[in-house]
């Protein structure tokens, strides 16, 4: 990298690269009165498109059940984008990628979940915003943590 070379971030392409609805209990779980449980999962992966390009997916999985058994609905969406990441400095492209990147696509991701919700007939989930700078670090010493369980043998009494 030249003393010079300024760091270019900028987004390529937003697109929704994965999209998915189930409704199981259809027709007869629109007929239920009671108050679902909403289970909210995230998920962000990065991968090398070419040379200082590269994909991150959020991906976004809602899943309504009712009771232990019975699952109202199941949405998953897979947002992504191509962003163009050059001239960083050593380490700091896995936090552009896992926080900046996921912080530009979430709210595409947020509407894609409620919109696919409605149109599924149900009333839209509204996803609360998401702290990825946390998420990140929380994964980061999770990751660290088990390094040094799996190195020293030890297994954690669960």
């Amino acid at each position: 990298m030249s003393e010079n070379a300024q760091p270019v971030f900028s987004i390529e392409k937003l697109y929704v690269k994965d999209l998915s609805v189930e409704v199981p209990g259809a027709p007869q779980i629109f007929l239920e009165r009671e108050t679902p449980q909403v289970n909210v999962q995230l998920r962000t992966e990065g991968q090398v498109v070419e040379e200082g390009v590269y994909e991150v997916t959020l991906t976004v999985t809602v899943n309504a059940r009712i009771g232990e058994d019975r699952n109202l609905f199941l949405v998953e969406v897979a947002q992504a984008g191509i962003f163009q990441i050059r001239n960083l400095p050593e380490g700091e492209l896995e936090p552009v990628m896992m926080i900046g990147c996921p912080n530009i696509l979430f709210p595409y991701a947020r509407e894609a979940v409620s919109d696919a919700v409605t149109r599924a007939g149900f009333q839209p989930v509204l996803l609360s915003p998401v702290n990825f700078e946390s998420l990140y670090q929380s994964q980061r010493q999770q990751a660290i943590q088990q390094a040094v369980e799996q190195a020293s043998g030890e297994v954690p009494i669960q």
